[in-house]
């Protein structure tokens, strides 16, 4: 019985075996670089940094007591309404809330400074001084976040300018923001291009830029995210920066300045931070600060867009009313329409206004605006 004889591959056999392997492994990488790079469009940096971020040292201890809210103060120097923000808080149990302030760096709050003992050595130690159009403002922002997320009991964070005033007392807004599970920040596709800035790409894409009210309203974990944040917040100081200011004196502008992008970052840092890290569905899209915006393009053009002051004169019952009767805002570049509502009950708006002069804020004290009121009537108007 004869014995078959094994084969010996041939070198073309060889070669050819060689080439299928060559071809699936170079089919293998391009595969993989293109979904990288397809994940990198779609995903966001922070998504990934949020998922997996932990703060043991604040997020983990229980506390004992209510949840508080926390009232962040961010001034120039003083705090000029401050009693009327006094009145409002005599009003409130002193276990429901916590009051930080980020001043003029060395500026303390005290019985010289302020006619409120509410606000007495209540300023950050850490402040730094802050330019409007410039990442400073955001890096206060983060600062008293910061701050405030020390203490487990602050479970709200209201962000407040030196002429905010409360439209409401202080047991309505408690009950306002506690029966809400969501973060209120006031967020919009922004369709300017003007804004954004393209060095900002690969880490922050033109489809996850935001732009909204820098007067937020947050819930812990979303004021955890801004804190913690180490992607997005040095993009924005290198290259979230204001354009020079128009000169009317010389006509139109110079054309090389119109190129330049004119980015201001308390109006989108937030919005794109929590844009980027998927938490808009966790969102009540609006913020609860009203605020009436220079309409005039003479003065747009020589000024910029500044928001009204009120004054005596214009802050009357019947203008409170309409602010206090609005029940939904328009974003004309989402064509969306936000309803304020508190799950199924239809609730106003806008809970704080600015900007407001002394005069105003004295005639909102004088007429009891921040008086006292039954709490129960926050879900007394259903839908």
């Amino acid at each position: 019985m004869s014995k078959k004889a094994s084969t010996v591959p041939t070198p073309h056999v060889i070669w050819f075996g060689w080439k299928l392997v060559i071809i699936l492994s170079v089919s293998l990488s391009v595969f993989a670089i293109l979904r990288l790079h397809f994940n990198s469009d779609f995903s966001s940096p922070v998504s990934s940094i949020y998922g997996s971020r932990s703060r043991i040292s604040r997020g983990s201890f229980h506390f004992v007591g209510p949840p508080k809210i926390a009232f962040l103060f961010l001034v120039r120097k003083e705090l000029p309404l401050d009693f009327l923000w006094g009145s409002f808080f005599e009003n409130a149990e002193v276990a429901n809330f916590s009051i930080f302030i980020h001043s003029a760096p060395g500026f303390e709050f005290d019985e010289s400074t302020t006619r409120s003992h509410f606000f007495y050595g209540r300023q950050l130690k850490n402040s730094i001084q802050v330019v409007w159009g410039e990442s400073s403002m955001i890096e206060a922002e983060r600062l008293l976040l910061s701050a405030a997320l020390d203490d487990p009991a602050n479970q709200r964070f209201v962000l407040l300018s030196d002429s905010c005033v409360p439209l409401y007392n202080f047991s309505y807004i408690y009950s306002y923001l506690m029966a809400s599970p969501r973060s209120f920040v006031d967020s919009f596709v922004d369709t300017k291009e003007e804004r954004y800035n393209q060095k900002m790409s690969p880490i922050i894409r033109k489809h996850k830029w935001r732009k909204g009210s820098q007067w937020i309203t947050l819930v812990r974990t979303h004021a955890e995210v801004i804190v913690d944040d180490e992607v997005i917040f040095p993009v924005f100081q290198k290259h979230c920066k204001r354009a020079p200011p128009p000169d009317a004196s010389k006509g139109k502008l110079n054309p090389k300045l119109k190129k330049q992008n004119n980015c201001i970052p308390d109006e989108h840092y937030v919005q794109t931070l929590l844009s980027m890290a998927d938490l808009e569905g966790e969102l009540e899209r609006r913020t609860l600060t009203y605020t009436v915006w220079n309409q005039s393009a003479t003065k747009m053009e020589s000024k910029g867009w500044h928001p009204i002051t009120f004054t005596y004169a214009n802050a009357g019952p019947q203008k409170i009313r309409e602010i206090k009767d609005i029940n939904h805002v328009y974003y004309e570049s989402e064509y969306r329409t936000e309803w304020c509502r508190s799950y199924a009950t239809s609730v106003p708006c806008f809970l704080f206004a600015r900007k407001f002069s002394r005069g105003a804020a004295m005639r909102l004290l004088s007429e009891g605006v921040v008086g006292p009121f039954d709490a129960s009537a926050l879900l007394a108007t259903s839908t």
